[in-house]
Formats: C-alpha cells, structure tokens, sequence
C-alpha cells in the first residue's frame, strides 16, 4: 500500500529546537519542541550555546518523530536557514536546523526548501488562526519577539513569502524588555508567561506614559527605565508588570495606525512569542481585522516552516 505524504519543518531558533509534521491536506500531525537551557539570573543564551544545545536536542527529537514518520512518505522538507528575508541575516544556530534537514533529504531524498525563520512565524499565525484567505492579497504582519519587533508587508508568491518593512523597533524589541525586567522582577527566562500572569493580578490604574514614536518606528529602552523607576517607588510587581504589557500594546497600536495611513484599511496577522500574551490580544483585537496564532503556535516552532514547504511543493 502506497504510504501517505507529509511534510516536516525544522527551525533551530536561538531559544527552542522544534520540528513539526504537516499532512497534504494540511493536518498538524506532531508538534515537538525543546527549549533551549537557560542560566537562572540569564537574559539570554550565546550563539555558541545555542548550537550546543540544538546539537543536544535533537536526537530526542527525532526519536520522538521516528515513529511516526515511518507511517508516512515525506514529500518535501521545510528548513528556517536565517532569522528575516533580508540579505546578510544570519545566525550560527540555524545551520543546525539545516544540517539535520539535509541529512534527513539525504537518507529519504526528499527536496528540501528553505525559508526565513520570520516567515515561518507568520505562516504559523496565519494557518492558526485558520486565514488562508489573507494568502490571496498583501496583508500586514507583525513579528514581536525576543530578537524582533517588526511590522512587515508581507504577500505569498510561489509559495514563498515576500516582505516589505514597514516598521520597527529603532532598539530594544519587545521580547527583550519584558525578559529584562521580568528577570529584575525576580521571574525565571523567558518572563513572558509569569510576567502575564502578575498583571492579570494588578487592581491598581494603570500608570499613563507617552509612547516614543518616530514615523515608522518605536523606542521600547525607555520602557525599561520606566518599569524598574515605577517598581523602585512602588514595589508593586502586579502593576510593574501591567504597565509593561499595556506600554506594550500601545507602542504596537502606533504601528498600526503608520501603516493603515500608507495603505489604508489591512487586515493584521500577529505573530511570535509575545503574541501569546492575552493582554496584549485582548487590547489588539479590538482594533480592526486582526488574527493570532494560538498561544502554542506564537511561540517559536516549525509548523510555519512545515506548512510553507507545503505550500512552495504545491506549487512546483
């Protein structure tokens, strides 16, 4: 009997090893990740680290995805082989990702296509929040995360992503600042959830601070000063915490506002980690035609990548 096909992705992000199975039909079939250590007091990992650490991880993963591929014929395998669709973006840890995918093209001689670990993370939102449509058309992406708070236009040709940038954080990015004082706050890295979870505890009004914005661009250092200023005189960690998350969410809706008077009215996909945040959404989703990933599927994986190998496949 002729074996079905699939289609694997493999990302090796600076903080998660992840590989993800997808049907023809587009069904999600496995999902596995493992984080990346980080030290207790750390904000962050060295390249070197990382390499090390995907190095680790992923025999465990293909352990765990052995069995099932060996139901299945993998048709094509999708590889994030650089952080963003520009020339000269790179990082040491994704060489991994595409060394094992090369390896795996090897043994089942299967084509390997390569994609920007940035788009993986839209294609992620957009096929969970279930909004193929938005493929027919340029539509407005943000990516915020640890290493990258970017508003992109972005447009699906040939199975591929192009993207436009449109506009950024002009230093640190969002992930960053709430790793950051997260970390001061006493919470364990990535703060991200804990840091949620303290906010939803905060009874107190929010403090009101004007958003540095520049054009296209946002400044989130001052958001940093301002937090930990706040906790100084407070001690409060609930309403620090909310503070963060509403600054947040207001330096993003100055985003939006910049590109609706470029373009016009544009539906909004809203991907990566920080978009598991519920505060954030719940705020965002009020503002127009917006779309999230499902918290599992903001944060870094490969079903984006495993998904966008479907698509190019599909259209070779």
């Amino acid at each position: 009997m002729m074996k079905k096909k699939v289609f694997v992705g493999v990302d090796t992000s600076n903080y998660t090893t992840s590989l993800a199975i997808l049907s023809k039909e587009g069904e999600l079939i496995a999902n596995l990740k493992r984080p990346l250590p980080v030290k207790e007091g750390e904000c962050g990992l060295r390249q070197s680290d990382a390499v090390f650490h995907h190095t680790v991880n992923f025999p465990k993963l293909s352990s765990a995805a052995r069995p099932i591929l060996s139901e299945y014929d993998i048709a094509a395998i999708g590889v994030s082989t650089r952080p963003r669709n520009v020339e000269g973006s790179y990082m040491p840890c994704f060489l991994v990702g595409v060394s094992v995918a090369e390896s795996l093209s090897l043994g089942c001689g299967a084509p390997i296509h390569r994609f920007s670990h940035q788009c993986g993370h839209i294609m992620a939102a957009v096929y969970s929040a279930g909004r193929d449509d938005l493929l027919a058309a340029p539509f407005a992406a943000f990516h915020i995360s640890g290493g990258t708070t970017e508003l992109v236009r972005a447009e699906l040709i040939d199975g591929e992503f192009k993207s436009e940038l449109i506009g950024k954080t002009a230093d640190l990015n969002a992930g960053q600042v709430i790793d950051r004082i997260g970390v001061r706050l006493g919470l364990a890295f990535p703060a991200g959830v804990e840091l949620e979870k303290l906010a939803l505890l905060n009874n107190k009004k929010i403090p009101k601070r004007k958003v540095s914005v520049n054009g296209t661009s946002v400044n989130l250092s001052g958001l940093e000063n301002m937090a930990i200023k706040l906790y100084e005189q407070t001690e409060d960690k609930p309403l620090v915490a909310a503070f963060v998350l509403n600054y947040i969410s207001s330096a993003l809706r100055a985003l939006m506002s910049a590109y609706r008077e470029r373009y016009g009215d544009s539906p909004f996909v809203f991907a990566g980690g920080v978009m598991s945040n519920t505060i954030i959404r719940k705020e965002l989703s009020q503002l127009g035609d917006c779309s999230f990933a499902e918290p599992e599927l903001s944060r870094d994986n490969a079903v984006g990548i495993a998904a966008l190998a479907r698509r190019k496949h599909l259209c070779i």
